[in-house]
């Protein structure tokens, strides 16, 4: 038997969608670096990262932003040695961007760096509380997971 979401939300998934939101804002606030990457391109280079070489449309689709937009951001990346772009072999007239090493480094550098913030706060909880997040996170994160499958690109 499987159970059919309800239309109409109770007053419960109104509290928890603020929850999440605050969450969500919360997060970005604290762990992005000043002069880090904008959202939109460091969700590009994970994309990138976790699915290839992928299309500028597909990107510009995948990011709810304009194809012009998205090409001045791959353009950027480009300068900056993060993305590689080159003519589609299925289709010459459209273009597959890459991310590179450097770009893979990158990444890698910003999740060390958010790690680190988070456990630099976790520090700051007593053990109790920390004992009490763990096994709050242990529940939540399968569920908002679920929630959030094939939805977010980072």
């Amino acid at each position: 038997m499987s159970v059919t979401p309800s239309t109409d939300p109770p007053e419960e998934s109104h509290a928890v969608a603020a929850v999440l939101d605050d969450l969500a804002v919360l997060a970005v606030r604290r762990l992005s670096a000043q002069g880090d990457l904008s959202l939109t391109a460091a969700a590009t280079l994970s994309y990138l990262d976790r699915n290839g070489p992928e299309r500028l449309s597909v990107l510009a689709a995948r990011q709810a932003v304009t194809q012009p937009s998205m090409t001045q951001l791959v353009q950027r990346l480009e300068r900056e040695g993060l993305v590689c772009r080159a003519v589609d072999d299925l289709d010459g007239r459209a273009v597959r961007v890459t991310v590179t090493d450097a770009g893979r480094a990158l990444l890698a550098e910003r999740r060390r760096l958010r790690r680190e913030r988070l456990t630099e706060m976790l520090g700051t909880l007593s053990p109790g509380e920390l004992r009490e997040l763990t096994r709050v996170a242990g529940e939540f994160l399968p569920l908002l997971r679920r929630l959030l499958q094939g939805t977010a690109d980072e």
